[in-house]
């Protein structure tokens, strides 16, 4: 198959969405790759890099689009892109379909074969392609948290950790997955005051077991939230209901109840957001305030860190990359439920529940394309 590699060109994404190691995986196994010239070099690695590996280099990104049958990204295509797409070409990227009616209808438009990393599950209901840029939002949202809270950024001016003598700042998490998770290490590891919440009593259980003694966990309930947000310093929202929008626990009236300087971050934004007054942002203009509220609602915070973002996300997509390359989006998807459940969007076709619920379009199941 012939593969093509563009650069990312959402603002402040340095990430790449293969290695020269993943590219080189693909070669051996006699497919052809195509990088667009300088794409890697956000994320540290050289053209060099990419031709010793066995890839080609091109120009533009109209020549990486022009030639290549399946597109390997990063982040979901731009407006720029869209008049790029040929009908039947692949794409194999994040979307999050369910926060952009325009992105769905441009992709149902073009007749693409759209492959979402967000979307594919395991057998357990784990999303192996979503965990590595779930841990890496997860650690960044309270290193963001932290650095917003103090007051040359119009914070609180509390210290998460705080001193001897001078109690931690509270930090407060909602959603207790792989983000929720990796934000409570970090935050419990800074010394703050933790407290996660969950929907799922068998999930606050776990972490009851697995976390230091700074952490506590919460039911989940509208109830619970309006009290607690009332004394925390730092509220990270870090719930996903997978393929489908976010929902907004947080909602506009709470924040009148917070103290002036507390911090938001909004991990799910891509999903739309779990609080009421989202807006998303980009690292260029990462924060805004509401009510002497700060808001941090960065769309794709791994891009900051893209060395380690851009290794981590080819150690888990890669495999399955093979897997569509070697076999064709159609056998691959019928051979794999876990890669089947990624199809979101085939030839004008929404295939999704979740994408199709979010904007009241018909759905077809998958099986109807394969």
């Amino acid at each position: 198959m012939i593969i093509g590699v563009p650069k990312e060109i959402k603002n402040n994404e340095n990430r790449i969405a293969l290695t020269p190691a993943g590219a080189a995986e693909l070669v051996k196994r006699g497919h052809e790759v195509y990088v667009q010239a300088g794409g890697g070099l956000g994320s540290g690695f050289k053209d060099d890099d990419y031709i010793s590996a066995g890839a080609i280099m091109l120009p533009t990104i109209e020549d990486v689009y022009g030639i290549a049958e399946m597109i390997i990204k990063v982040k979901e295509p731009i407006e720029s892109e869209y008049k790029l797409i040929k009908k039947g070409q692949i794409l194999y990227t994040y979307f999050h379909f369910a926060s952009s009616k325009t992105l769905t209808d441009e992709m149902l438009g073009n007749g693409s074969i759209c492959l979402a990393y967000e979307t594919v599950e395991l057998d357990d209901r784990s999303l192996p392609l979503l965990v590595p840029m779930s841990e890496v939002a997860g650690r960044m949202s309270v290193q963001e948290g932290a650095k917003y809270l103090e007051k040359t950024y119009g914070g609180y001016g509390v210290l998460l950790g705080g001193v001897p003598g001078v109690p931690p700042a509270k930090v407060l998490i909602i959603g207790g997955g792989i983000v929720g998770t990796e934000a409570a290490k970090m935050a419990a590891g800074l010394g703050a005051d933790v407290t996660i919440m969950d929907v799922s009593l068998k999930r606050l259980r776990y972490l009851d077991d697995i976390m230091p003694a700074n952490v506590k966990t919460m039911m989940s309930n509208e109830y619970n939230i309006r009290d607690m947000v009332k004394s925390h310093d730092v509220i990270i929202g870090a719930v996903l209901i997978p393929g489908a929008k976010a929902p907004h626990l947080v909602t506009q009236d709470m924040l009148t109840t917070m103290r002036p300087g507390t911090v938001l971050v909004d991990v799910a934004v891509d999903q739309g957001g779990c609080f009421e007054t989202t807006s998303a942002t980009t690292h260029a203009e990462p924060v805004f305030i509401v009510d002497n509220i700060i808001h941090y609602c960065v769309a794709n915070m791994p891009g900051a860190v893209p060395r380690t973002s851009t290794i981590a996300l080819t150690n888990a997509t890669l495999p399955y990359a093979i897997e569509i390359a070697g076999k064709g989006w159609k056998k691959a998807c019928i051979d794999s439920v876990p890669l089947r459940k990624g199809l979101n969007v085939v030839d004008g076709k929404v295939v999704y529940k979740g994408v199709a619920e979010a904007f009241n379009l018909p759905y077809h199941e998958v099986e109807t394309v394969l």
